[in-house]
């Protein structure tokens, strides 16, 4: 899908300044505990699933959504496992900036056969936590929280 119309709309008037988004990201597993990943297409680099909610979604229809348009694979969210200020803003090819604040959603494989589905991924699919491609950091911290039974994790503050 790409940039979202109303993110359009805010550039038209915001130039390239920077931008504090939303993200939502989903660590999708299914009966057999595999984990679904998407290579994705502006990188090359597998990950897990995401993108930005619509005005107004919550974050848990947000991760349901894009599970659906980038893998064909239905999913129902579970908890939110984290919720982050990324460190570092992204610079997009265009220049426009945006720095965003990732929430992880855990979400349960529910139907569909991975594919690609938009134009947002090269491959996707299913792997055993023993056999992941490589990952960054992003996605292994992600996973691993998922995998937990313990609250959403946060930054805590260091000045109290």
């Amino acid at each position: 899908m790409g940039t979202p119309d109303f993110i359009r709309e805010i550039r038209a008037t915001a130039g390239h300044q920077l931008l504090l988004l939303p993200g939502v990201s989903a660590v999708v597993l299914d009966d057999e505990g595999r984990v679904l990943l998407g290579r994705r297409a502006d990188t090359g680099t597998w990950s897990i699933i995401g993108g930005i909610p619509e005005p107004g979604e919550e974050p848990a229809a947000t991760a349901e959504r894009e599970v659906y348009e980038e893998t064909a694979v239905r999913c129902v969210a579970e908890r939110v496992v984290l919720v982050q200020a990324l460190p570092k803003p992204v610079t997009y090819p265009n220049g426009d900036r945006c720095q965003y604040m990732d929430i992880t959603v855990r979400c349960r494989a529910v139907g569909g056969e991975p594919r690609v589905n938009d134009d947002e991924s090269l491959e996707v699919g299913f792997f055993p936590l023993d056999a992941l491609p490589e990952l960054k950091p992003f996605a292994t911290f992600r996973i691993k929280q998922a995998l937990t039974d313990g609250p959403a994790w946060f930054q805590p503050t260091t000045e109290r």
